[in-house]
Formats: C-alpha cells, sequence, structure tokens
C-alpha cells in the first residue's frame, strides 16, 4: 500500500496535481454555496463538510490546505451573500456548518487544531452569522467513517459533502462510496486516486469491494492497457481507455459521476471524480471546470455520450478549453434532437438534463445555445411561447422536435429498421 509522504512538521511540499484540485474545491465550493442560498425567502441554511484525509490545513509555502479552504471560503462566501442580500433589502442569510476533519496521522490533525484556530477565532468575532462546529478524528477513513455518519444523522444535517482526498488508490472502500451516496439525497463526494498506484498494486487475485484497483475485472483491464505505466501515461489513447474504466465501474455509485483526470501533459497521473445524486451539482462542476481550462482532461467525444466512440475514427483531447467548447458544440447540434428523438418528440429541459448530464462534459451555456440554434428543435415556455434567447431556458421548458425536421433520418443514424 503507498503510504503518504507528507511530511507536516518540517512544512510538507505543496504537488502542482494538488494546487489543480484546490483551485477547483475553492470554486466549487463557492458555488455550491451561492446556489443553495439563492432563495429570497431563504434566511438559514444548513450543511456538514467532512474532510476525510485532511492533512495539518498548511504547507510549507504557505498555502492553505482543503480544511482551511473550506472554512475561508465559507466566511468569504456567506458575506458576500448577505452583502447581495442586504442590497436588495432581505435579512442576512445565516448558516450552520458542521465541520468533521479526520486524518490517519495524529501529528497532522494536531497541526490542523493550531492552523485552524485563529481563522475559527476570527470567524466567531466577526461574522455572527456563521455558526461553526468542528469535531476531529484520528483514524483510517473507512473506521472512523460509521460514527461520522450518525454524527451527521444526529444533528439532521441534509446537505453532506465529502473531501476524499486518499494519498493513494485503496484507502477508500467503494462501499463506503455507495453508503455515502445514498444515505443523503443532498450529498456530494470529491475523490482523488493515483493513477501510478492504481497500474502498480492492480492485482486480479485482491479482494473485491475494495478501491478501484482491487476490482478484478478493472485490474484485468487495465493491466491488458499497458506493460510500461511511464510510456503509457503520456498516451491519450491510454486516456481515453482509463476513463472508460473508470466511469464504468463508478458510475453505479451516484447518479452524477465526473471521470476526468488531472491534467498533466507529461501523464494523466491522478484522478479527481465528483460524486452527485443532482444533475444541478454536475451542471455547475462541468461549467467551473471550464472556468479552469486545461485543469482536468476527458478523451473521447465531446458532445453528449461522451465516452461513446470508435477509437479508431473518433475522440480527442478535451481540456474544457475555447477549442474544445467548439467541438462540443458541433456534436450538440445532431445530439440534442437525437437524445429528445429517443424519449418520443417532446421532454422537459429538466428532463433533459437528467439523462445527458452524467455522460458530458459540455458547458451549459453551451448546450443552451446549442438548443436555440438546432434547426429541429424548438424550446417552449409552460404557456406555449417559444425561447429565442440561450440564458432565458428554464428547467420546466418543454424542448420539442419540429415537425418539419432538416436532420437526417433519425431511424437510419440510430440504426433503428422500420
Amino acid at each position: 500500500m503507498v503510504k503518504s509522504t507528507y511530511q507536516w512538521a518540517e512544512g510538507a511540499n505543496l504537488d502542482d496535481h494538488s494546487k489543480c484540485k484546490h483551485k477547483i474545491l475553492r470554486e466549487y465550493f463557492r458555488q455550491y454555496l451561492v446556489t443553495r442560498c439563492k432563495l429570497p425567502q431563504q434566511e438559514k441554511f444548513r450543511l456538514a463538510v467532512v474532510d476525510g484525509f485532511a492533512g495539518a490545513g498548511i504547507y510549507g509555502c504557505g498555502s492553505y490546505g482543503s480544511p482551511l479552504i473550506f472554512i475561508e471560503v465559507l466566511k468569504n462566501t456567506l458575506n458576500e451573500i448577505n452583502i447581495g442580500r442586504a442590497a436588495q433589502g432581505l435579512k442576512a442569510m445565516e448558516i450552520e456548518c458542521f465541520f468533521v476533519f479526520n486524518d490517519a496521522e495524529p501529528e497532522a490533525i494536531n497541526l490542523l487544531k493550531t492552523s485552524a484556530a485563529p481563522l475559527l477565532a476570527e470567524i466567531k468575532m466577526t461574522v455572527p452569522q456563521l455558526h461553526i462546529e468542528v469535531e476531529y478524528y484520528t483514524q483510517k477513513f473507512d473506521d472512523a467513517f460509521s460514527e461520522i455518519k450518525a454524527k451527521i444523522h444526529s444533528g439532521s444535517y441534509r446537505n453532506v459533502l465529502f473531501n476524499l482526498d486518499q494519498y493513494s488508490h485503496s484507502h477508500v472502500n467503494l462501499t463506503t462510496i455507495k453508503d455515502i451516496m445514498s444515505s443523503w439525497k443532498s450529498a456530494e463526494i470529491f475523490l482523488t486516486f493515483m493513477i501510478g498506484a492504481l497500474l502498480a498494486y492492480a492485482s486480479p487475485q485482491k479482494e473485491k469491494d475494495r478501491a478501484l484497483g482491487k476490482i478484478p475485472e478493472v485490474s484485468r483491464e487495465i493491466h491488458a492497457l499497458t506493460q510500461d505505466m511511464e510510456s503509457a501515461l503520456s498516451k491519450t489513447e491510454w486516456l481515453g481507455r482509463a476513463e472508460k474504466i473508470v466511469f464504468d465501474t463508478l458510475k453505479g455509485f451516484a447518479p452524477f459521476s465526473s471521470p476526468f483526470s488531472i491534467n498533466n501533459p507529461d501523464g494523466w497521473r491522478y484522478w479527481f471524480i465528483h460524486f452527485a445524486n443532482s444533475y444541478r451539482a454536475r451542471q455547475v462542476y462541468n461549467d467551473i471546470l471550464h472556468a479552469n481550462s486545461s485543469t482536468q482532461a476527458h478523451f473521447g467525444r465531446s458532445g453528449l455520450n461522451m465516452l461513446s466512440y470508435d477509437p479508431a475514427h473518433e475522440g480527442a483531447l478535451y481540456l474544457f478549453d475555447d477549442n474544445s467548447r467548439q467541438r462540443a458544440k458541433n456534436e450538440l447540434h445532431d445530439d440534442i434532437p437525437r437524445l429528445i428523438s429517443e424519449y418520443g418528440d417532446a421532454l422537459t429541459v429538466e428532463e433533459f438534463y437528467a439523462a445527458a448530464y452524467n455522460e458530458t462534459a459540455a458547458h451549459s451555456d453551451d448546450i443552451h445555445e446549442m438548443m436555440i440554434q438546432n434547426p429541429d428543435v424548438q424550446v417552449l415556455t409552460q404557456a406555449g411561447g417559444e425561447r429565442r434567447k440561450a440564458n432565458t431556458i428554464r428547467p420546466d421548458d418543454i424542448l420539442t422536435i419540429k415537425l418539419q425536421k432538416s436532420m437526417f433520418p433519425l431511424f437510419l443514424k440510430t440504426g433503428i429498421k422500420n
């Protein structure tokens, strides 16, 4: 098993892949809070945040680790929300947050308590609308999970966010992932694992029910990809195949899971996966990745059904940048009416989201733009009026196939015969 290489007391190094993850976490958590606290009638929001591999909170360079990032973003975003509410004449929002910080290394937790104390004290003095409770654990995450779960349930927290930045690939039991996603309707997970460790330690003889590399069928497929780990990690085709294995393995653990790796031109070594029960969470996550282009990487199709492609003729590296977005629009032109037609001739936009978002890397703006521009699709309001601007589309709008279709025959394209 790969052990932690962090030397917290001496000042741990902050690697480039961790910088990428922290930037995504920071921006996603801010948007998560803004999205969940946007109703004018709402005056309180409650959530629990669990950092299962918390570390000491501060790296040798002085940068915050994930526990302090969560606390800082919570403070700053609540202030931002309440400035906006005050401008609208609304009462200030209050947030109650239960933080659980766990690390198997007692030294890391002792240092984290010290590094978190000034920030928590500042919040207590200057942000009276923010109520924070923190509990610290020094166990292996799987061992601590049952107690953590019970604490969250006893506090009646319905919104939960888990950050599981494990040191290798085998510290989080996949049954724990499934347990989290099924225990709370509003649950999300960020899971990290290391591709190098996956290749090095995966074995068909390992037991089932452990983490990704110890599932026999996954192990066999990954070992079949290459005998040379380092050369394989630099091939985009390998990324596509590995991504498909990851997605096929993990898609059953949550309605929405993002199988994107941390981008590294020298090789894709780290996977950073977001699990959610809501299409809206995946929608926000996709948009955050586009705002941080080249942070994560996908290989395959750019439209819907991102991993349904012929490796001999299709597939390209998608880096969430402008070039990738243009390719996505080109594919969405045909993909959108095809998905609608698979359901008949009409469905709501919300139903479209639920059907599409687990298998697309596309930005929500691009999806909406191609709904409006598509000659074979109409976007109708509940009153029957036609939407003409992409930024006005609502989840309760209705997507319909126009009677006069310009597209190629659907039956021929889908392989369905009369």
